[in-house]
């Protein structure tokens, strides 16, 4: 497989709408379906905004929404926030036969990983939740360092991930994150106890998902204790493949 296609598509004071960035995502998803673009990852930053995936319940939104938007979205699992100093990643790829979905997920969550483990940060899966995880310790409970929730239309994906850099974390006290209330929210500023930009893990993020996406095998890094969601069986949030 070629490098995935990066396109920086609004960083720092160039960042794009959540809005726009979706009509962005929809007409690359168009043109990689009908085999007219290669497989595309955008990389940009929001504004403050929360978006709401299909799982959600009425009670995890936020009741002060602190003037950002809070937006209903076509992608599996339940509400999250995206903001200034939050790397987010929107691969628009298209799946090999033989690589499920749930096997897609995997992938970035384990080039997310590398990227963490890249500044020092050790990090793994928790079965039943999705996204990137610190481990309880001295500094904190349980702490997602990474979100991710994915669609799949016509074999292409589309919405993705972030991994929050040095993100304001007083956004995710208006709300429950990922409807998960038994654990926290971090970033590697925060870990680190230095400033960690976006623009720093910028060449993280395209190494690790170049070489993930490249659809080899790889060697997965061992999961944490499996959690499963509140009043909930373990299971991965995303939509199954549409037409």
């Amino acid at each position: 497989m070629t490098d995935l296609d990066f396109r920086e598509a609004g960083l720092g004071a160039d960042a794009i709408d959540y809005l726009a960035a979706w009509d962005l995502q929809r007409e690359i998803h168009a043109e990689v379906v009908a085999g007219d673009r290669p497989a595309t990852v955008l990389l940009l930053e929001h504004p403050p905004v929360f978006t709401a995936g299909k799982r959600t319940d009425p009670h995890e939104r936020p009741a002060d929404p602190g003037g950002a938007q809070v937006i209903d979205v076509d992608r599996g699992g339940k509400i999250t926030f995206h903001g200034p100093g939050q790397l987010v990643g929107y691969p628009i790829v298209r799946l090999p036969d033989h690589v499920k979905v749930v096997d897609y997920v995997r992938r970035v969550e384990e080039a997310l990983i590398a990227v963490c483990a890249d500044f020092g940060v050790t990090t793994a899966r928790v079965p039943g939740r999705s996204g990137v995880w610190l481990q309880a310790d001295a500094r904190g409970p349980e702490r997602k360092i990474a979100a991710l929730g994915i669609r799949v239309s016509r074999g292409v994906t589309m919405h993705g991930f972030a991994i929050n850099c040095d993100v304001d974390l007083g956004w995710y006290d208006r709300f429950v994150p990922c409807g998960i209330a038994d654990a926290g929210v971090t970033s590697l500023s925060t870990e680190l106890g230095r400033d960690v930009t976006v623009a720093e893990v910028l060449p993280s993020v395209r190494q690790h998902l170049n070489e993930l996406l490249a659809w080899q095998a790889y060697d997965a890094t061992p999961d944490y204790e499996a959690r499963p969601e509140p009043g909930h069986a373990p299971k991965i949030h995303l939509l199954s493949p549409s037409a």
